[in-house]
């Protein structure tokens, strides 16, 4: 994409300005995969265009045999005109790939994540979210079914290794050999400002991109809607 000013890239992209800016000038460190993958949806590259900015960072552009880390361009206008609905988009293996601002707003935002662990999965079991019943067990399952396509993918490997070594709770979850993925389902979302808000979390599958598509809603009228309503506003 043509003529996009630093702060839209940096947008687009999910990460500072400054990160931008120190990229341009050479300076920093070797940005990750997550963030080349980043960078290439922001400007919309063709899958050439994405391996050359890949090989020119040094890393392996994405093969066949790993996890789709990038999002289409129709999933992206999809998330923009989802903007009253908090949405974000999720690779096979649960990494957080897109939002749109209402999500930021309502589940806090992923860009102030470092981009390699922009993971529900791994924010669940290792850091401090809810490790039972059966929204962790699908969560699990989402990973090992995952794993089960994409055997050979070594980010996805390592992210299971990281979850079975710092969690005994998704340990006991991995061995029970359950296998599932994200399903639509009623979440309490306990917000910050506006308290405990019952949402209903549907699922959408994009399956070129073997990727989903995570919107929440509430029933019109409700406290909920409302307070979504109050989010989606921009400020």
């Amino acid at each position: 994409m043509t003529g996009l000013r630093r702060e839209e890239v940096a947008r687009l992209a999910r990460v500072s300005v400054e990160y931008v800016v120190r990229l341009e000038q050479g300076r920093g460190p070797r940005p990750s995969p997550q963030v080349l993958g980043a960078l290439s949806r922001a400007l919309r590259l063709t899958p050439a265009d994405r391996d050359l900015v890949y090989r020119l960072a040094g890393a392996e552009p994405p093969r066949d045999g790993r996890v789709p880390m990038t999002v289409l361009p129709g999933t992206t206008r999809v998330l923009d005109r989802l903007g009253h609905l908090p949405a974000l988009v999720l690779s096979a293996k649960s990494d957080v790939l897109a939002w749109n601002p209402t999500a930021a707003a309502l589940l806090g935002d992923p860009a102030t994540w470092p981009p390699d662990r922009r993971n529900l999965v791994r924010a669940r079991f290792l850091n401090g979210g809810t490790t039972t019943g059966e929204d962790a067990a699908h969560c699990a399952g989402a990973l090992r079914a995952a794993h089960s396509r994409y055997p050979g993918d070594p980010d996805l490997t390592a992210l299971i290794t990281d979850l079975r070594t710092g969690s005994p709770a998704f340990a006991h979850l991995w061995t029970s050999g359950r296998s599932g993925g994200h399903h639509s389902a009623t979440a309490v979302i306990d917000h910050p400002r506006l308290g405990p808000l019952t949402l209903d979390c549907d699922v959408l599958h994009v399956a070129e991109t073997d990727q989903s598509v995570l919107v929440y809603s509430a029933r019109p009228g409700s406290a909920a809607a409302k307070a979504l309503a109050e989010l989606g506003t921009p400020s």
